[in-house]
């Protein structure tokens, strides 16, 4: 899940985005107001971390022309801001939740999953297509009842594809989900990636569409 971070306090924006990116997520990380308020238009992002005291521009300000822009991706604000006027202030600005610093990153990474799953109308913890489980929570995976170790990328890649069932996705947009602007993107990683995922999932687990892209197998897979 590709995750736009707004955060101009450098330890912290430096702690959350190796740490979200340990966890599986791709982070962007903008310390400006200015500059990260514009991201939103260029990436789909699946969830925004906004600081609410920025230079340039302050993140409820930001928040408000976002919502009436008409941007639904979900919005956690991260702020020492606590008193509870603030804090309802920044819900009826359009916020999501709401986390006051200091946070627990694990914290964090649940309040997005959790956002990510509501987001995407999908209410149960765990995400299961047709003989493999995925928990994002503690990214375990399970097939036929049987723990498989997944990397990083593969992780990720799992949870887009278990997250869009039944849609077909092109490799540009994988690309997108999987690899912040820091990352370099090899022309043939996305594909490196599916294929340790059949090699661990089943080969028909994920389904190639000639000339389009990429969507999950519509039978179980067989080991």
């Amino acid at each position: 899940m590709r995750i736009l971070l707004i955060e101009d306090d450098r330890l912290i924006g430096d702690g959350i985005k190796v740490g979200l990116g340990k966890m599986g997520f791709s982070v962007d990380w903008f310390v400006s107001g200015e500059h990260g308020s514009t991201a939103l238009n260029t990436v789909p992002y699946d969830a925004v971390l906004l600081d609410l005291t920025l230079p340039e521009r302050d993140g409820l300000e930001i928040l408000r022309a976002w919502r009436q822009q008409s941007h639904d991706v979900p919005v956690l604000i991260l702020t020492a801001r606590d008193a509870l006027e603030q804090r309802v202030e920044g819900l009826q600005q359009g916020a999501d939740d709401y986390l006051c610093k200091p946070f627990a990153l694990s914290e964090v990474a649940a309040r997005l999953q959790a956002l990510i799953r509501r987001r995407h109308g999908q209410l149960q913890p765990t995400l299961q297509h047709a003989n493999v489980i995925y928990s994002p929570a503690s990214h375990s995976v399970l097939r036929d009842g049987e723990p498989v170790m997944l990397r990083s990328r593969e992780l990720a890649l799992l949870e887009l594809f278990m997250r869009n069932p039944g849609r077909v996705l092109t490799r540009a947009q994988l690309e997108e989900k999987l690899y912040s602007w820091d990352d370099e993107v090899t022309s043939n990683a996305v594909e490196v990636h599916i294929h340790h995922l059949r090699k661990k999932l089943g080969s028909g687990f994920i389904r190639t569409v000639h000339g389009i892209g990429y969507r999950l197998g519509e039978k179980p897979c067989a080991k």
